[in-house]
């Protein structure tokens, strides 16, 4: 019953609510090459900050669930909402079988009615998959160096290496899996067997890396060097304010996951009860080892993540949220009194799905195929440059659906100037004659020549002063 509201609350009005804009429309062009072996990137999206790039691998996970829905991008959404629940369903199995089955149904409930994993589920981003990712990258590091399974150790470090090209906020987790490691290789007999695990899991996390190690051969260490000038130059390191930032990044996770405004002197508490509770599971032989290694992950990325200055935004927690959930699960599973049980869950899911009922759909689907296709007449298949404006309005999610027709802009990357400038504008003044924005003035001196507007977006056809 629960995997058919995961089910529903995912794939319910997809196409109407899924989120197209810029960076969905730059993966959904490079995975209909790949699908339409144009071509096959050996390198993916660039990080947020410092330039840095992440591997590949998001954009031949999603290239089937593409080549499914003949290109249309739709596709892509449909994929993401897959992924989702294929990722409940596992998770639920191995809790179920690993910890309890009344943890894993808790665990399933809390999962399955999450506003934000439901918002991440129905739309395409290489974030959105992470925590089904990082949540089977602990579960083999569980199995490798816990119950001592060496082909565990290899998938541990295939999965961690994939998992860090979703984002690579994902490496955080290296300050769990490195501490346990060594825990156990001090604590038990066997320290030539850990050791041996992880060079296994070593191997594998290489195998997954192979072409971000194969890109930075290839670029002199461009990733390498830009990482270490991202935190040497660019201050993303937080250097004074620990506690204020403990805080914040508390405050952040639990009204993310709540979807509420909870004062951060309860968010403070609710922490304080998770270390505590955390050092009591610490000293209790009994307890689970998987449990006490979701706890761990969960509080040591809250810690180190609070370390560096960068905003707390909800993907940004990805590599936690079903750890957190685990361990509410888990404790919730151990209150004798089912009716503060049946409060909490019922108060999850009123504040969960009403913020989620209060959002309309975005239509941004239809938006940029009706956009695009008119400019496609317009176009009719003769050379053309494109800009926006603002700059922030950017242009790819357009671009996706003109490249279907056949219409690929002029390469303004190697300034190709074409006979016309299409300006696309949402917001009042449009400078598109002597504009400040490069893409707009590489095209010179200019005049308008055509106006047209079409769902909210201003349509400016430049053509060169003669």
């Amino acid at each position: 019953m629960l995997i058919v509201l995961a089910i529903v609350l995912r794939f319910y009005r997809l196409a109407d609510f899924a989120t197209f804009l810029s960076d969905q429309g730059r993966d959904a062009i490079i995975i209909k090459r790949i699908v339409t072996l144009e071509h096959w990137p050996a390198i993916g999206a660039p990080a947020s900050v410092g330039q840095i790039y992440l591997g590949p691998f998001y954009y031949y996970l999603m290239a089937p669930f593409l080549a499914l829905f003949r290109l249309d991008p739709v596709g892509l959404a449909y994929g993401s909402a897959f992924l989702s629940v294929a990722g409940l369903i596992v998770a639920y199995a191995l809790i179920k079988k690993f910890v309890d089955a009344k943890t894993a149904l808790v665990f399933l409930f809390l999962a399955s009615v999450s506003e934000v994993n439901i918002e991440a589920a129905r739309f395409s981003w290489n974030p959105n998959p992470l925590p089904i990712f990082a949540f089977v990258t602990l579960f083999f590091f569980f199995s490798a160096f816990f119950r001592q399974r060496r082909w565990s150790a290899f998938l541990f470090g295939a999965f961690f290496g994939l998992t860090a090209q979703l984002h690579y906020l994902a490496l955080l987790m290296a300050t769990v899996f490195l501490p346990v490691a060594l825990t156990l290789m001090i604590r038990t007999k066997a320290r030539l067997k850990v050791i041996g695990l992880g060079l296994i899991a070593f191997a594998g996390f290489g195998l997954a890396s192979l072409p971000l190690i194969a890109f930075d051969l290839r670029h002199q260490f461009l990733n390498s060097r830009n990482f270490l000038t991202l935190f040497s130059q660019t201050g993303i390191a937080g250097r004074n304010g620990l506690e204020a930032r403990l805080g914040q990044t508390a405050n952040s996770f639990i009204n993310t996951v709540f979807a509420a405004n909870i004062h951060p002197v309860l968010t403070g508490g609710i922490f304080l009860i998770l270390i505590l509770a955390f050092l009591a599971i610490l000293k209790t032989k009994q307890a689970n080892p998987l449990i006490k290694l979701h706890w761990s992950n969960f509080l040591i990325y809250w810690l180190v993540f609070s370390l560096i200055n960068v905003p707390s935004h909800p993907h940004y927690f990805g590599p936690v949220y079903f750890s957190f959930f685990l361990i509410v699960a888990y404790a919730l599973g151990r209150i004798n009194q089912r009716l503060i049980v049946a409060l909490f869950l019922v108060g999850y899911l009123f504040l969960n799905l009403f913020d989620l009922a209060q959002k309309p759909p975005g239509f941004q689907l239809m938006h940029s195929r009706t956009v695009a296709d008119f400019l496609g007449q317009k176009i009719n298949h003769r050379p053309f440059n494109i800009a926006t404006w603002p700059v922030e309005l950017t242009e790819d999610n357009y671009l996706y659906f003109l490249e279907l027709q056949g219409m690929i802009p002029s390469d303004r990357r190697r300034v190709i100037i074409a006979d016309q400038l299409f300006v696309l504008c949402n917001q009042a003044p449009c400078r598109v004659l002597d504009s400040p924005s490069w893409n707009i003035s590489m095209f010179g001196p200019g005049k308008i020549d055509k106006i047209w507007t079409v769902a909210g977006i201003k349509i400016y056809r430049i053509v060169h002063a003669r």
